[in-house]
């Protein structure tokens, strides 16, 4: 396995993240939002993790590495279905998609905190996992980021692969500064939004320079406690991924944040991860032998040396 990020005695990965929530607590204006439950907001915010210094995956809280990989790779390979998620025992997309299902049918929608929410997701779940035809009803997510990434529609029906139209550009004209993936697409929104999400992560964009490839990410909604730190560690093992199978090494990953907030019910959490001090940056291997992106699986990446203090739960907002 290569191993493209070095482990890290000195952990600047966590104490980047660190003063963002620190930042967020001293400066945050009181916002309401789209779930109703209140947050401290900045706006414009800008971190960077040089991934030469080991992985950033934080480690003043466990970050669940195992659903960012498969995650990614079902972006990366153009799927909307939340099927392949639940199959891989992954469960970050389930809320978005019962939530639609409820409304659709006029179904009463119990608090996300509540025994019923419990139960009914966990049914809706088992039907998407054993029944395939409501499966394709109620579990494709709409065109959301890996449909973006893969197939974007052009007016005269035709589809762009981005994902692979950049990979071939940073590998045929490095120095463009057109190298760039969207998300946001302003025709699919309102049909992204029936039952998933339209993009909070919605733009990045490549650097390449001395031999190293960089990425910045511009995300125009950022959940500070519990999507920031997938998100960080996402984009950072997607870079990673591509300049292997460009012939580049990993330089940074630059997050850089719009409506940037913390829900009001995760303040004590952050009290929490905030008084914990930073253990050692993990590493990340992947397989040198993988070539071209899209033959990327699950196997190929492997994160070591990561010893992080116990997971935080929160509530998340739906």
């Amino acid at each position: 396995m290569n191993n493209p990020t070095a482990p890290s005695q000195v952990n600047p990965h966590d104490g980047e993240y660190l003063a963002l929530l620190r930042h967020i607590k001293e400066h945050g204006a009181k916002k309401e939002d789209r779930t109703g439950t209140g947050t401290l907001s900045v706006f414009g915010y800008q971190m960077q993790f040089d991934l030469q210094k080991g992985f950033p995956l934080l480690t003043t809280k466990k970050v669940f590495m195992n659903s960012i990989i498969h995650e990614l790779l079902w972006f990366i390979a153009g799927r909307t279905d939340l099927k392949y998620l639940a199959e891989r025992n992954v469960h970050i997309w389930d809320e978005w998609p019962y939530k639609a299902y409820l409304k659709k049918n006029n179904m009463p929608v119990p608090a996300s905190s509540s025994e019923e929410w419990k139960t009914g997701l966990k049914q809706f779940i088992e039907r998407i996992l054993q029944d395939e035809e409501f499966s394709k009803e109620y579990g494709d997510l709409g065109p959301i980021y890996g449909y973006q990434w893969r197939h974007w529609k052009t007016p005269d029906g035709k589809k762009i692969d981005q994902l692979k139209d950049v990979v071939n550009q940073i590998k045929k004209n490095p120095d463009s500064r057109r190298l760039i993936v969207s998300a946001w697409n302003p025709a699919d929104i309102e049909e992204m939004a029936i039952a998933g999400l339209p993009p909070c992560h919605c733009l990045f964009q490549f650097y390449v320079a001395n031999g190293r490839l960089s990425c910045q990410l511009y995300q125009r909604s950022c959940d500070s406690f519990l999507g920031v730190p997938f998100n960080i560690a996402s984009y950072s093992l997607l870079t990673i991924m591509i300049a292997q199978v460009c012939g580049l090494k990993p330089g940074e990953f630059v997050w850089t944040g719009g409506d940037t907030h913390l829900y009001v019910n995760h303040l004590e959490q952050v009290d929490e991860q905030l008084s914990r001090e930073p253990r050692p940056a993990p590493s990340l291997k992947i397989n040198p032998d993988v070539t071209d992106l899209f033959q990327f699986t699950f196997e190929d990446i492997t994160v070591e040396n990561y010893d992080p203090h116990p997971a935080i739960k929160a509530p998340i907002a739906v």
